[in-house]
């Protein structure tokens, strides 16, 4: 939770205000709200995967509280690329109004009608592409193209009488890109050359020395380790990495092997990406899985989500023997992805499972399977001295990515209280060139489990770690109404503990008697005798036992 909360003041005429609703202090959920002249435009809708501490929880959103009574006002939604920590939150705010403008290049709008489509949610698009200007309310956006991991990813400068804020989205530097679509640094230059009031800027690989290596790299240690693998090829990556896919692709084509998609978000963000010209697949390569087992073991590739270790998705099934292809001796997995923080556990679980099965499992620990698809610090540096912003906001990143991003700024001459740390819910305001801090939102976690959205609280996931951790015990006593007497009782019964019910005989009398007590000074209310049978029990159990379970206790009167 942000800390120091407390309100802005009213919005001046002529301000411009900036509100982060998610992705600072965090990898994921990116959302940002820009306000002019009674209108707002929002950058990003993504959401954030939940790591082991959240069990049960599907998704995390951004906290949309702060514009639900204003969803009129808002004129547009700005996606910067089709990655789910950008677009994944968009379906649960156009279910709070539906025709939100959306607006984006032709591939990140595919993939979110494609999301969209899923819930049965018809949207408003408009297509843009780098070099455009759209008016859109009282925002004129300009679109500038940036390489990312993902093609047709966008920068966005969005131009008010208040000034120019330029929103990278996530980008880098990668000057040999697989589809030759540079970062465009001579947009950036006339964007400076005009004059950037806030700059916010990619901040996840801010601690990083250095240039990002070059995508083209990939492709031959991908060709050499398919070229090599005696069995079957499975490789993990992104659902929307069509470059990475693409190299797979190509590799696989080019050692006789054939490629079958496995996962639902796959299969889907590839169609589409084929079907719009970004992936180009040589005619016979591609096989439906079911019939790749038809297939000699040496002449197949499976491409696969579940890259992250997410329980549900086919690597870590495939770990689990809980999938139709089983892994085995012989057998060559490749991770090709670069590890999202909080995955690490999961990640390793699933690279232990998978060796132990007897699979070769190549990752960007022992081979260069992976690059990144954020800028490095190198990067950073040439975008601050080419923009010369006034201001700079990192956004994107963890707390030590935001401060090392910030210091790259104050390097290249920005002065330090011209650069913004924020939270989200930091409300910043832009006028006449100074950008201050006005104010500090209280905003949460949105929890999607299942169907519920909203409803699971953080104490809700405490009593699952509880239940996970330390086990469960339930108490039942039946008591006479009229004199609090014990009836029946107290039944115990537990769960999650190694110790048979029979360890709990000693508490029994305990209970008995502090029930006793507790009606002979009056007590007849079944909350209150619940709460003694809930703090005797519980006392007990963390002397004797040293544990701290879920207590149930159960009053009931006769």
């Amino acid at each position: 939770m942000p800390t120091n909360v407390y309100d802005p003041p009213a919005l001046e005429n002529g301000t411009l205000r900036v509100i982060p609703l998610g992705g600072l202090g965090e990898i994921g959920r990116n959302m940002t709200v820009f306000e002019f002249d009674g209108k707002l435009l929002i950058v990003d809708c993504g959401v954030l995967f939940p790591e082991e501490h959240q069990p049960g929880v599907d998704l995390i959103l951004p906290d949309f509280e702060p514009i639900k009574g204003r969803l009129d006002d808002v004129v547009g939604l700005v996606l910067t690329h089709g990655h789910e920590d950008h677009i994944g939150a968009v379906p649960y705010l156009l279910k709070l109004k539906s025709d939100i403008p959306l607006i984006g290049s032709q591939l990140t709008l595919a993939l979110v009608e494609a999301k969209l489509e899923e819930h049965r949610i018809k949207a408003y698009t408009l297509t843009v592409a780098e070099g455009q200007e759209e008016q859109v309310g009282p925002f004129d956006l300009e679109f500038v193209a940036v390489n990312h991991s993902i093609p047709d990813a966008l920068a966005v400068a969005i131009h008010t009488d208040a000034g120019t804020v330029l929103a990278t989205g996530d980008f880098k530097m990668d000057q040999l890109p697989l589809d030759g679509r540079l970062t465009d640094l001579r947009a950036f230059a006339s964007l400076g050359e005009d004059g950037v009031d806030l700059f916010l800027v990619d901040s996840t690989n801010a601690d990083v020395p250095g240039f990002t290596p070059l995508e083209r790299a990939i492709g031959p240690v991908l060709d050499q380790v398919i070229a090599k693998a005696p069995r079957r090829v499975i490789v993990a990556s992104f659902s929307s990495h069509v470059h990475r896919v693409q190299q797979v692709i190509d590799a696989a084509a080019e050692n006789g092997r054939r490629v079958a998609f496995l996962g639902r978000s796959m299969v889907r963000n590839m169609t589409i990406a084929e079907e719009l010209g970004y992936l180009h697949v040589p005619d016979g390569v591609l096989i439906d899985y079911k019939k790749a087992k038809d297939l000699p073991d040496d002449r197949i590739v499976y491409m696969s989500t579940g890259s992250q270790g997410e329980p549900m998705a086919v690597l870590s099934r495939m770990a689990n023997l809980d999938h139709a292809i089983e892994p085995g001796p012989g057998d060559t997995v490749i991770l090709a992805s670069s590890l999202i923080p909080g995955n690490e556990n999961a990640v390793y679980r699933v690279i232990d499972g998978l060796t132990k099965l007897g699979a070769n499992v190549v990752h960007k620990g022992n081979a260069k399977v992976h690059v990144s698809g954020h800028a490095a610090a190198g990067e950073l540096l040439y975008c601050y001295n080419i923009l010369q912003p006034r201001n700079v906001m990192p956004v994107h990143g963890e707390y030590r990515h935001l401060i090392a991003n910030a210091k790259l700024a104050q390097d290249t001459g920005i002065p330090a209280e011209n650069t913004i740390i924020a939270e989200n819910g930091t409300v910043v305001d832009l006028q006449g060139g100074v950008a201050k801090v006005v104010g500090q939102l209280d905003l949460g976690f949105v929890y999607v489990d299942g169907s519920t959205v909203g409803e699971i609280t953080d104490a809700d996931l405490k009593d699952r770690r509880i239940l996970s951790e330390e086990g469960f015990i339930s108490v039942i006593v039946v008591v006479d109404a009229a004199t609090g007497r014990i009836i029946t009782g107290p039944e115990i019964h537990a769960r999650g503990f190694a110790e048979d019910d029979s360890v709990f005989d000693d508490v029994e009398p305990k209970i008995a008697a502090a029930l006793t007590e507790a009606a002979q000074s009056g007590v007849r209310d079944t909350h209150a005798l619940s709460q003694v049978v809930r703090r005797t029990i519980g006392r007990w159990v963390n002397q004797r036992l040293r544990r701290r379970p879920m207590i149930v206790p159960l009053v009931i009167e006769a």
